[in-house]
């Protein structure tokens, strides 16, 4: 029984050498994708079933049409009943071409050049087939002349052409009558001879609700002509006459074809007209076709007193690429922005350290993403005040080069919790500088900020003092340590600028500290990239800053926020000042008074040199520092005061002592930098000193407390 049972059963084919018995064959995966192509492809001739059907009833009415030209309309029954005969030819030679030109799939309604020149082709192949077919025409075509081949392929070119485009006049002119949405009549600014593709693009989307009526070009020899059937009316800066002429309802701007300060100028002709202004999206990246013509408001971005500062690609290549970097803080708006710009350059490895579970989550998911090349992301969750921990992490990666932007940077967080400042801004910094240079990294980056010039709040001192330790031990080690200087980033969490977007959509009021008060600002991509362009410049021991224009009046951004919001200041939403807090300045600075001022191989960036002043503090000023982080904050904050000169605690902050320099000009006394009846001019008060001079900040006298500020304007993020 057995014996028999076991005669019945399948043998067991031996094994093959070097094959795993258990793993899958690929035959099914193959036969799999083959069956998955065959379906896919009756699939789609299925999709072109209808449009062939479509094609050949125009090419045998076509075919008759041109036997009734070449015969003048008199052909005899005899004649007609030839031409039916040599339909199949005629069908098959056609629809053949069209096929394999690829031209049954083209968009009737989307008419271009290159879809007349396809058709053109499948026409011509098409006549060309005929041709040397109709030789071999049955007997009872035989009394239809070549010639008719002839007059088919120029008729089936024209008949093709005009039919794609009466398509596509129809939706796009007079199937919008039909809907009941009335589209917003466009004034387009700034495009140039782009302006046909941005045009056209917009009529094929009609959701959209936005139909061009002019174009605005800034070359006046362009006026009169048409693009894409839309007269050029005029040139940027008679928008005022013609948004009353046609009607407009909105302007319509393009990214790339307009510099910062132009669109500046085109935001206040539309704010002055009443008219919003929306930006549209590269038109390389519409050529290209990666993306749809699809308007945005204008944000603060647009409106920055300068160009975008670019980086030298080339330098920073040769510093990151295949290389291992570390990037403390990576969580964070700025740190998570240097990383994606870091991955640009094809690390072999980089590292996010941050404490932040959550945000280290989501941002390694975003750069596995982006990663390319083999780059390997690795999260690495520490805190920076954690030294075994950050030791760890240099001890198993030996990262080349270290991006320092972890710190705790609210001003008023950090004057209520000066322990936890020295704690995170000064320990954390000495512990990753300290590690960088023990595993004999490349370069070290702290990133800074402004507020640490003549700081009068403890975040500045704290980064100040972090600065000085870094310049310290810039000398006594291989690894070249340099500081970046920020001023306020856009955008970053926790800055004005998503602030004030919070409080215009809640209604107001819009809180500002001082009508006077500026900034310097930069936007994040701006940031992270000076960052990667000191690395990779940085000798050792300088501090680098980013050419960033004039200051800009934190009161007129508010109004700009609120002009390209909708809502009219002083109607439907309020602007009020609310004082400077302790630790705030009035102006910032961008360098101390024993800092020189040298020009690098960057036009945009500006490297400072320590010329005198007094030594860094040592060891033993630390190990002072470190004993009181848990002690009363008015101890640290004494202590703070001995170890870094100019801070000056506890009172808001004036206007600093002038000091040559070869950065902006002064700001102040710009129209819209008060409020009538709140701050008298600056001239008026007692106890001004002059006006300001570049790269440092202005002066004026210290200026008392006026309460609580419910909006304070960040530094850096981390």
């Amino acid at each position: 029984m057995t014996a028999a049972a076991s005669s019945t059963r399948p043998s067991t084919p031996p094994p093959v050498p070097g094959v795993d018995p258990t793993a899958p064959s690929r035959a099914p995966s193959k036969l799999a994708a083959v069956a998955m192509r065959a379906r896919r492809r009756l699939a789609s001739a299925a999709r072109d079933v209808p449009a062939a059907l479509a094609l050949a009833a125009g090419l045998a009415a076509i075919y008759l049409l041109a036997v009734a030209i070449r015969f003048d309309g008199r052909a005899s029954i005899e004649l007609w009943r030839a031409s039916v005969a040599n339909l199949p030819i005629v069908l098959g030679c056609q629809l053949s071409a069209f096929v394999l030109t690829r031209s049954l799939r083209g968009a009737w309604r989307d008419v271009r050049f290159a879809e007349v020149v396809r058709s053109s082709e499948a026409a011509l192949l098409g006549g060309a087939a005929m041709l040397a077919l109709w030789p071999f025409r049955p007997a009872a075509g035989a009394a239809i002349p070549a010639s008719v081949v002839a007059i088919d392929g120029l008729c089936t070119v024209v008949l093709v052409a005009a039919g794609r485009g009466f398509a596509r006049l129809v939706v796009e002119r007079y199937a919008p009558m039909l809907r009941r949405r009335v589209p917003r009549r466009a004034l387009l600014v700034g495009a140039g001879a782009t302006s046909g593709p941005i045009i056209r693009s917009l009529r094929q989307h009609p959701g959209l609700g936005l139909e061009v009526v002019g174009v605005l070009d800034a070359d006046p020899r362009a006026c009169g002509r048409r693009l894409a059937g839309v007269e050029i009316v005029g040139t940027p800066g008679e928008l005022g006459r013609h948004a009353e002429s046609l009607a407009i309802d909105v302007v319509l701007a393009s990214g790339p074809g307009l510099l910062a300060a132009e669109a500046r100028a085109l935001a206040s002709d539309c704010l002055g007209v009443g008219l919003p202004l929306l930006r549209l999206p590269s038109i390389e990246s519409l050529l290209r076709g990666e993306l749809a013509v699809r308007p945005r408001d204008v944000d603060v971005h647009d409106l920055l007193r300068r160009d975008p500062v670019r980086i030298d690609d080339e330098s920073i290549g040769h510093d990151l690429r295949g290389g291992v970097a570390l990037v403390t803080g990576a969580a964070g708006s700025i740190g998570s922005e240097i990383c994606r710009q870091v991955l640009r350059y094809r690390p072999r490895k980089l590292i996010l350290l941050d404490h932040s579970e959550n945000g280290l989550f989501y941002l390694e998911r975003e750069l596995r993403a982006l990663a390319q090349d083999g780059t390997e992301v690795v999260p690495f969750l520490a805190s920076i005040t954690d030294g075994r921990r950050v030791r760890a992490a240099f001890d198993r990666h030996r990262p080349a080069v270290v991006f320092h932007a972890a710190a705790h940077k609210h001003v008023p967080m950090s004057e209520s919790n000066p322990g936890e400042a020295v704690k995170n801004n000064v320990f954390g910094t000495r512990t990753v500088a300290s590690e960088a240079i023990r595993a004999q990294a490349r370069s070290f980056v702290l990133i800074s900020t402004d507020k640490a010039v003549n700081p009068s709040s403890v975040m500045g001192a704290t980064k100040r003092l972090a600065e000085l330790y870094v310049r310290s031990r810039a000398g006594t080690s291989a690894t070249r340590c340099v500081t970046v200087r920020f001023g306020n980033v856009l955008g970053s969490s926790g800055s004005v600028v998503p602030i004030f977007r919070d409080q215009i959509r809640a209604g107001g009021p819009v809180t500002v500290t001082h009508p006077e008060m500026t900034r310097y600002f930069m936007t994040i991509p701006e940031a992270a990239r000076l960052v990667l362009q000191a690395g990779a410049m940085g000798l050792g021991g300088e501090v680098f800053v980013l050419e960033m224009g004039e200051p800009v009046v934190i009161a007129d951004l508010a109004r700009r926020l609120i002009e390209l919001s909708g809502p009219v200041e002083g109607r439907d939403i309020e602007i009020t000042y609310t004082g400077m807090r302790p630790g705030e300045k009035l102006h910032e600075e961008l360098r101390t008074a024993d800092e020189a001022s040298e020009a690098t191989a960057h036009p945009k960036v500006i490297r400072l040199r320590q010329e005198a002043g007094r030594p860094a503090p040592g060891p033993a000023d630390f190990d002072r520092l470190a004993r009181a982080v848990d002690e009363a904050p008015e101890a640290i904050v004494a202590i703070l005061s001995e170890l870094v000169e100019g801070y000056r605690p506890g009172r808001p902050a004036g206007r600093p002592a002038a000091v040559a320099g070869p950065m902006c000009q002064q700001a102040a006394g710009r129209p819209g930098t008060r409020s009538a009846g709140q701050v008298a001019p600056a001239g008026d008060r007692p106890g001004r000193r002059g006006r300001r001079d570049p790269l440092r900040g202005r002066e004026a006298d210290v200026l008392e407390g006026r309460g609580v500020v419910e909006v304070s304007v960040s530094g850096h993020e981390g």
